[in-house]
């Protein structure tokens, strides 16, 4: 029975964020971003009205678990855009960034979002790829918008997908 538990694939839920998400929230970001927001940051736009997210949280573990993904997303004036989203590397490949995604132009669109923006790095290929999946095409770009740890410097893609 235990060696059945422990091979049992995870399962996930995506619900809504709250306040209480930040701590959480900002351990992720700081272990998949070279540049990690605090959970201050996050308290603070979480608690504009524009400001909404999801959290993904596993629902067949014994015990509490690290926070498994979540997306923070912004929209205002038939406008949304995707502040931050981040999904564990044990899990990638589970289709959460395609969950939280899908959730937050969901809402969006309930919002009166016509269409979504977001940033990402033009060396992020599993990124790039899910976003294209997702309908997202490259608008714009900002060069040397990114900077790694080792100073080194990226390009920022700009996509957009229509909600309508």
């Amino acid at each position: 029975m235990l060696e059945s538990y422990l091979t049992l694939k995870p399962e996930f839920e995506i619900v809504p964020m709250d306040a209480d998400d930040c701590r959480a929230v900002a351990a992720l970001h700081g272990e998949r971003f070279a540049r990690p927001w605090g959970d201050g940051e996050f308290y603070s736009l979480f608690s504009q009205d524009t400001v909404f997210g999801f959290v993904a949280r596993q629902t067949n573990a014994f015990l509490k678990k690290p926070l498994p993904g979540f997306v923070l997303a912004r929209q205002v004036a038939g406008e949304a855009e995707i502040l931050t989203v981040a999904v564990q590397t044990k899990v990638a490949r589970a289709g959460l960034g395609w969950r939280l995604m899908q959730a937050a132009m969901r809402e969006a669109k309930l919002r009166g979002g016509e269409s979504i923006f977001l940033e990402v790095d033009d060396g992020n290929a599993a990124a790039l790829g899910l976003y294209r999946k997702l309908g997202f095409e490259k608008v714009g770009e900002r060069k040397g918008y990114y900077k790694d740890t080792q100073g080194a410097v990226s390009t920022a893609l700009v996509m957009k997908r229509v909600l309508r």
